[in-house]
């Protein structure tokens, strides 16, 4: 808001510090807090410090405050700033709290949907989730890591950085043959024609397959001879997918598509778009050429046939203490991992897409997996390596415990959804029975949909969630609602603006726009005023911090800010039926500014801002 201010006082700092053979540190500058009036600091204790370490008998925090007095001096006034402090080595500069707000609100309203976004970086992040295994039916875990890196990759994306969507399916393993040898044997031509219906169908598949194959206890001698011809035929199986078997290959591929066709509606309802699609079984190859190299270039150790192939990390990086273990990388039957397959997804991320930072949203349980899988990078050569992040996230299970596919007890998310909407249309239908039957069932998706995302959003990725129905689609409380509320009550109020400036302008064309005379805000604002204008302008920080952090709870928690604070000021402060015309179109800008920071942030997160509830 104050870019060219700071820019004038930049100058004359570096001005200074040039004129008096000052080594100047990098200038940081934080937000202060109101308190009668705005303001922005910077320190000089970095500066007073570099001093020190150059051979100056200085005490650090006595210089720094020298520095300041003297560059307060040297500025002196600029035009923006109320006034000037040097206090404890800070320089603080203030502005007077009518032109902040007028700032504050005219810079939401000129830049619209990208008020916050972040100057570009020369940097391309590729955020890898969505991830789920094919051949199984999408539930409430995936929808964990779909929404925690849909909302990052939103997140890092309006920061600046180019941002590129991945999702990395596990298309192939002993759980997906084990479905293809069931359908096979017991199913085909069985499948029910819906989408979903299919996907939850190979869900069932799998868990009857299971229980054949697994023993039980007073298991008879038929059973068992039984079951282990039956998994005789799934590993047989699984070896024609190996060689190449043209009917197990065909069978494989069609009923993987119905497992993507699922995949994608689900994406498709939750507003995902991946660029990039990566399958488990495209690197298998690729990824035991990536071993032989290691092994050649003496990072790797082959202890075959007696053994597998491993690196000693912790030998390789010589730590004081064991942290990274030794890592299998290929058996001794010369079959690829988990980890082996990441090293060539890893090689094809940064070689393929130019990628320099990957962020892998797995969950907590593969931590040593990634932190292994990123030493080896480094120790293969790749420089992006550093900057390779894992989002750990805890898992979702029941309140009857975990969940678990092979069992079949899974909280699916479509069944999820459809009661989401179910319970919003129940509501809405009392409360607006104005409403077309279509706008309802927006209306239910949004509100729905918002709510089941936001109790995900706002728990802190490391932490469990235990899913109970009721408690994920509240509506009261800390929600996805709630906020989504604040934005349909400024929108409200600006309709019945909208209104009353159309009966008196005669026109038939709405345009809340128009009617938004400039305004200077010359009169002492309210407390709630202060609050909402104060959140609205930590915008900007929140989106960088998130960014920065790997954070997406960081503006899960600040869209709930903002949002009381609008709530707050909407019951407190009168708009349209302020007696003062000059802080009814004040007012009127502000609320078109929350309004609009709301949506901003309810973007980020993958929630839809309605316009009525």
């Amino acid at each position: 808001m104050f870019e060219k201010e700071q820019q004038i006082i930049e100058a004359k700092i570096r001005e200074f510090c040039a004129q008096n053979n000052l080594p100047l540190a990098e200038l940081k500058w934080t937000s202060i807090p109101f308190s009668g009036e705005w303001g922005m600091s910077t320190s000089f204790f970095a500066t007073a410090a570099s001093e020190a370490r150059a051979g100056k008998k200085i005490q650090v925090p006595q210089r720094a405050q020298e520095i300041a007095e003297q560059i307060k001096v040297q500025i002196g006034r600029v035009d923006g700033i109320s006034h000037i402090e040097a206090v404890k080595g800070y320089l603080n500069l203030y502005f007077s709290a009518s032109e902040y707000a007028r700032r504050v609100v005219d810079e939401v309203l000129a830049s619209g949907a990208d008020f916050g976004r972040g100057a570009a970086k020369n940097e391309r992040i590729m955020v890898e989730y969505a991830q789920p295994n094919t051949h199984h039916s999408f539930h409430i875990g995936h929808a964990r890591t779909t929404l925690l890196g849909e909302s990052l990759a939103r997140i890092v994306q309006f920061a600046g950085f180019d941002t590129i969507r991945a999702s990395y399916p596990g298309d192939i393993g002993l759980g997906v043959i084990t479905i293809l040898w069931a359908y096979d044997k017991f199913y085909k031509g069985k499948e029910p024609q819906g989408i979903h219906e299919r996907g939850q169908w190979l869900l069932k598949i799998y868990a009857e397959a299971t229980a054949m194959l697994e023993p039980k206890e007073n298991e008879t001698p038929e059973e068992k001879a039984r079951r282990e011809a039956y998994d005789a035929e799934r590993r047989e199986m699984y070896r024609k997918w190996d060689a190449g078997d043209k009917y197990v290959r065909d069978l494989w591929l069609k009923t993987r598509e119905w497992s993507l066709e699922e995949l994608r509606d689900i994406l498709n309802m939750m507003d995902v778009k991946i660029d990039v699609w990566f399958f488990e079984s495209d690197v298998d190859e690729p990824s035991k050429a990536i071993v032989d190299e290691l092994i050649q270039r003496g990072i790797a150790e082959d202890e075959r046939p007696q053994g597998p192939v491993i690196v000693k990390i912790d030998e390789k990086l010589g730590p004081t203490k064991e942290k990274y273990r030794t890592a299998v990388i290929l058996r001794s039957d010369g079959t690829s991992l988990y980890l082996t397959k990441d090293l060539a997804l890893a090689k094809e991320k940064f070689e393929k897409y130019k990628v320099d930072r990957s962020i892998y949203v797995v969950d907590t349980r593969q931590s040593l997996h990634f932190q292994q899988a990123f030493k080896i990078l480094e120790l293969w050569g790749f420089p992006q390596a550093a900057k390779c992040y894992h989002l750990s996230y805890g898992f979702i299970t029941l309140p009857e415990g975990a969940m678990s596919a092979r069992r079949g007890r899974v909280v699916l998310f479509k069944d999820v959804m459809d009661e989401a909407i179910r319970r919003v249309l129940a509501v809405e239908s009392e409360k607006s029975p104005e409403m077309s039957a279509a706008e309802r069932r927006k209306v239910a998706e949004q509100i729905g949909l918002g709510a089941l995302t936001y109790s995900i959003l706002s728990v802190d990725n490391n932490r469990d969630i235990v899913f109970e129905m009721d408690e994920a689609l509240s509506f009261d409380g800390h929600t996805g609602p709630y906020i989504q509320n604040a934005h349909v009550r400024a929108n409200s109020i600006l309709r019945k603006f909208q209104v009353e400036s159309l009966k008196v302008e005669g026109s038939s064309k709405p345009d809340v726009t128009l009617n938004l005379k400039p305004a200077a805000f010359n009169y002492e604002l309210t407390p709630h005023e202060i609050e909402l204008i104060e959140h609205i302008s930590r915008f900007p920080d929140a989106v960088q911090q998130a960014a920065n952090e790997y954070r997406p709870m960081v503006m899960a928690s600040y869209a709930y800010d903002l949002a009381n604070a609008f709530h707050s000021f909407y019951h407190a402060a009168p708009v349209l039926q302020s007696g003062n015309e000059e802080i009814r179109t004040a007012r009127l800008r502000l609320v078109a500014a929350a309004k609009q920071v709301i949506a901003n942030a309810l973007r980020l997160l993958d929630i839809q801002a309605p316009e009525v509830m």
